[in-house]
């Protein structure tokens, strides 16, 4: 490869410029990453335009803890910024913050926005949780 990239430049033919990489937060659809659905990034932005303190760097944190009967518990809430270790995924605008530990738990899981007649409020869909409680509160890994 390194004989054809110079008989290139011999012909004065330019090389072309390595690609830019694409930066590590944007959209995550890809296995490994956290997806966000456009329902749900309407329903967040929809949420920060109601909030007093909503900031260009606003955005919705999603996190695992320990806890609930099952072992662990999604976490989410509105912050003004993103912490400097944050992953951050942006879809239509609205931005998804999660911290690199809760990020392990998270990867391949897609956040969507639901309203149903039994059910209104953020969803993770989970390919990595093996079991949940009956209250759906909480899931093991």
């Amino acid at each position: 490869m390194a004989t054809l990239s110079m008989d290139l430049l011999k012909l004065g033919a330019k090389p072309k410029p390595p690609a830019a990489p694409k930066p590590a937060n944007e959209d995550a659809s890809s296995a490994g990453k956290i997806g966000v659905t456009a329902s749900a990034a309407a329903a967040i932005l929809a949420e920060l335009a109601k909030r007093p303190t909503t900031t260009p760097e606003s955005g919705f944190r999603v996190g695992v803890k320990a806890g609930g009967c099952s072992g662990l518990s999604y976490t989410m809430t509105f912050e003004d910024h993103p912490h400097p270790e944050d992953k951050i995924i942006v879809k239509d605008g609205a931005k998804v913050f999660c911290d690199p530990k809760s990020h392990v738990f998270l990867a391949g899981t897609e956040l969507d926005f639901v309203k149903t007649l039994m059910k209104t409020g953020f969803e993770f869909r989970n390919p990595g949780q093996k079991s949940a409680c009956g209250c759906g509160e909480s899931f093991t890994i």
